[in-house]
């Protein structure tokens, strides 16, 4: 298994600074959710069409990868579907010029379960945007957010999806705090989807409060969790969402990109 962090961790910091961090720190790869102000990802100076080697010469020379990019897009939450796929076809040219396998798209906008889903509509949608990726060579993945973190209701859903391209990435926190599940049941449910994961740590408070920690400070089973990876195969990349942009009172990027490395590396 491989290390990476989203760039949700430090959104204060240019490219130069995100890949001498990953580099230095000694991760393998970086997911791409924003640099500095600009959050669209085929927007970001660095991936210009003036720019795009220079960018990828650097990544290379340090050994690093983009194994995904993840885009704002959803599914449910979408007034005008067409903006939606338009987001999308941005974010799957963009990979492709990168050699970059896989983009996200979400079903609701939320982490935790807020609408009653139109099960079929979505699952269409889906589909609909697994084509728009197929032309591109992407593998267009969804996430256990929302709705999807009840993994029976995922399983069903990515089955009835049925495209070649599609796929899943398992934020652990999403099925563990939202529904109660077990590791080994959310792994045995969607295991088989699961191309790609995040990770966070977090504790629930008496009043049912979750507060995200710096990595091994939370009461999340990491161990557990890697072993339930290696039970269903898995090795590819453990993402930290280090929800910094969005939470300011978060711990800096650097004390918090550190201590996750180094924490995982202690169990992998």
């Amino acid at each position: 298994m491989k290390l990476s962090f989203s760039t949700l961790a430090c959104p204060d910091w240019s490219f130069r600074e995100i890949y001498a961090a990953a580099a230095d720190l000694g991760y393998d790869g970086i997911e791409i959710r924003g640099i500095a102000e600009e959050i669209y990802a085929p927007k970001i100076y660095n991936f210009s069409d003036e720019k795009i080697e220079s960018a990828k010469a650097h990544l290379t020379k340090r050994n690093l990868e983009i194994p995904i990019l993840s885009s704002n897009a959803n599914i449910l939450n979408t007034p005008d579907f067409e903006e939606c796929k338009k987001e999308i076809r941005d974010y799957c040219e963009l990979a492709k010029k990168l050699s970059v396998p896989y983009v996200r798209v979400l079903m609701e906008k939320t982490p935790d379960p807020v609408i009653v889903p139109d099960f079929e509509y979505a699952v269409k949608k889906y589909r609909e945007l697994c084509a728009v990726a197929s032309e591109y060579g992407v593998t267009l993945l969804t996430e256990t957010n929302g709705f999807l973190a009840n993994s029976e209701i995922c399983a069903k859903f990515m089955s009835s999806v049925g495209a070649e391209n599609a796929g899943l990435i398992w934020d652990i926190h999403h099925p563990y705090r939202f529904f109660g599940e077990p590791l080994a049941k959310t792994a045995k449910n969607i295991g088989k989807y699961v191309k790609h994961v995040h990770l966070k740590d977090s504790v629930r408070g008496s009043n049912g409060k979750v507060t995200y920690m710096l990595t091994g400070y939370g009461d999340f089973p990491f161990e557990e969790l890697i072993s339930e990876l290696r039970a269903i195969g898995y090795d590819g990349y453990l993402s930290y969402e280090w929800v910094k942009r969005w939470s300011r009172e978060l711990a800096e990027p650097g004390v918090a990109l550190y201590q996750y490395i180094s924490y995982l590396k202690s169990i992998i």
